[in-house]
């Protein structure tokens, strides 16, 4: 099953310039947003307090929310998880206490804490209570970060050996694009970034990988049979022959993220977002980002195909 006709021909490379502004336009708002507003981390990252209760009936969250906000607890993330009975309520650290502050917050301090949020609760039954260090929010915040530098300087690596180094550019400049775009919106939305989050824009980034990869084995089988063209028809050749399989999977797979988005409840809310963004932006990127900057870095035809020795028919 196709969408498109075989035989199409949409000079896609055409429009590159403006892409690249857009590009370039987005790139600054997502800096401009995460400079100024910062993310809103999750207690993933910033430590805290996570208290797990339960209601015979099903719970609600407006109405606990006011509750724990009259109580003091202006900043509780109040989320609700597996049935409707159950939910999680998320206590990150008051203003102004420092990390050192929070090493030593002791089991009465917490005790005194869980017993506060039953006391605005009434009607809820504690099941569990999670204590979420400092120490373990900074190490989370290393490891994330070592985790997509990882990542990317393994996927550049890949690429330049299976294909050339102006590839392995433009696919990590794109891979590079895509995620500090999804961190824009959040931050710009101030929707919490947690690891659940961070799953979500690692996935993206395997996702706009594939379908970069998938544009360029078919850009280097076109250079084999198209002899005649240049990089630029052969590019635009690439794209138009991929394009029903790539706007097939991104529908097929926006569909899902979708019902995650809708049904998934607010602890879903964080990651169907940054997929639905990535899945956008990543299908975009493989095209007008790791296309376009692997043309302006000088792809040519002999730097895939290997030419033929010249023989040297003197004595």
């Amino acid at each position: 099953m196709e969408f498109f006709k075989h035989n199409m021909q949409i000079d896609f490379m055409a429009q590159r310039k403006w892409a690249a502004l857009l590009s370039v336009a987005l790139f600054i708002f997502s800096i401009l947003s995460l400079g100024m507003n910062g993310l809103n981390w999750g207690l993933d990252f910033t430590g805290g307090t996570q208290v797990q209760v339960s209601y015979e009936q099903a719970a609600n969250l407006d109405d606990i929310h006011e509750r724990l906000e009259k109580a003091g607890f202006k900043d509780a993330v109040i989320v609700s998880y597996g049935t409707s009975k159950d939910v999680l309520i998320s206590l990150v650290p008051k203003d102004g206490q420092s990390s050192s502050d929070e090493k030593n917050v002791s089991a009465e301090a917490r005790d005194l804490l869980v017993n506060q949020v039953l006391t605005a609760l009434p009607d809820a039954k504690l099941e569990q209570v999670s204590y979420i260090g400092p120490q373990v929010g900074q190490e989370m915040v290393t490891k994330s970060i070592l985790a997509v530098l990882t990542a990317l300087l393994g996927t550049m690596i890949y690429i330049a050996f299976r294909f050339d180094f102006r590839f392995a550019i433009g696919s990590t400049v794109a891979l590079i694009h895509d995620p500090i775009l999804i961190l824009g919106v959040f931050s710009f939305l101030h929707v919490e970034f947690n690891l659940i989050a961070l799953a979500a824009v690692l996935t993206v980034i395997g996702y706009s990988l594939n379908d970069t990869i998938v544009i360029f084995d078919r850009v280097r089988e076109n250079f084999k049979k198209l002899r005649k063209a240049d990089a630029v028809d052969v590019m635009n050749q690439s794209i138009n022959q991929t394009l029903s399989r790539t706007i097939m999977t991104s529908l097929i797979t926006l569909t899902v993220v979708f019902a995650l988005f809708f049904l998934g409840g607010s602890l879903l809310y964080g990651f169907s977002l940054a997929l639905i963004i990535g899945i956008i932006i990543g299908t975009y990127s493989s095209i007008y980002v790791a296309g376009s900057l692997t043309l302006w870095l000088g792809l040519h035809r002999h730097h895939l195909i290997p030419q033929p020795k010249t023989i040297d028919e003197r004595p």
